[in-house]
């Protein structure tokens, strides 16, 4: 299906270049100036965060204004912001189902609340990295007194959305959870992820603003049981973009966020509800899985933890138009 957000182009994005703001724009990056004080001001920032304050009049305004251009390919993005906060939620239900199909046979898939509330946990800013930085292969708890490097390294294919004021949003990323498996499963009980998921967080270098993506925008899946007020007067839009997951040159599985169970603004919705949220806050959609085989979202899924990730192995998220966010694991 051809779609705005789901075709083989990547579509205009913010990104930082040489210490200031650039517009990814086809094979060339264009440096745009203006001559407004604040929006010359934002742009000349070594970070998105002082362009996203000025709101959506001075994104459009940047989007569309010329300046100075030089090719993609003579250019290296730095992270696109300063991290304030970072959240990642747990949103396909076909990921949590195939989790548990093989690592809980026999048990429930999804706990009571799962359908209630965008169930996520508090991740660690200083783990948001850019597309390209390697990711050590972290240490930790592997099993009762064993303390030693992980040997159940996985990926995460999702979403990542940057926040805005208001709170709303304001672009998206490919963002890459990676997650040592035998940590996780070793801590997680009682209070969830912790330092099984604190190593690394890989995001795509150039940040695709909302208003790029067309009509990727598309109805989302109902809801049953329906949801409590804030989350039902949220406005429930779902985003087709059909993603890959290439593993060292070899495309192992493809997928879209469309069907996820929670909408991009529910999270932002459930979140903002109790805790402040603003302008350097990212948060993931939770893996992209569906429930086809060559659908799922971590390699845990795709080979059902009959491998893991080896030093060497190169990771590379890509599609819909956002680019892509590669990441190679070292020792």
């Amino acid at each position: 299906m051809a779609h705005a957000g789901g075709g083989g182009r990547d579509l205009k994005a913010f990104g930082v270049v040489d210490g200031r703001v650039a517009i990814r724009e086809g094979g060339s990056v264009v440096f745009p100036e203006s001559g407004d004080p604040d929006l010359a001001a934002a742009l000349a920032a070594p970070e998105l965060n002082p362009l996203i304050r000025l709101g959506r009049d001075a994104w459009r305004a940047a989007l569309e204004a010329d300046g100075s251009r030089v090719p993609l390919s003579a250019c290296e993005p730095s992270l696109p912001l300063r991290v304030r906060d970072y959240v990642d939620f747990y949103a396909s239900e076909e990921h949590a189902t195939n989790f548990a199909r093989i690592f809980r046979p026999g048990k429930p898939p999804l706990h009571e609340n799962w359908r209630q509330i965008p169930v996520g946990y508090h991740g660690r800013a200083s783990s948001v990295v850019v597309s390209g930085t390697p990711v050590n292969r972290p240490s930790g708890v592997v099993a009762a007194g064993e303390f030693g490097p992980t040997r159940a390294l996985d990926f995460e294919c999702e979403l990542g959305f940057l926040c805005a004021p208001g709170p709303s949003l304001f672009g998206v990323v490919l963002l890459n959870d990676w997650s040592a498996r035998d940590i996780q499963r070793f801590e997680y009980q009682p209070l969830g992820p912790f330092l099984g998921k604190a190593f690394a967080t890989s995001i795509s270098a150039w940040v695709v603003p909302l208003s790029e993506l067309g009509d990727a925008f598309v109805d989302p899946r109902p809801q049953d049981p329906p949801p409590v007020a804030h989350l039902r007067e949220a406005g429930r839009w779902a985003l087709d973009l059909d993603l890959e997951i290439e593993l060292n040159g070899e495309v192992i599985s493809r997928t879209n966020p469309r069907g996820l169970y929670w909408t991009p603004e529910q999270m932002l919705a459930h979140l903002a509800s109790s805790a402040p949220v603003g302008v350097g806050d990212i948060f993931g959609s939770g893996t992209v899985s569906g429930s086809e085989p060559g659908t799922e979202g971590s390699l845990a899924e795709i080979v059902r933890g009959e491998r893991w990730l080896a030093d060497g192995d190169e990771v590379v998220l890509r599609g819909g138009g956002l680019g892509e966010v590669r990441g190679r694991i070292v020792s």
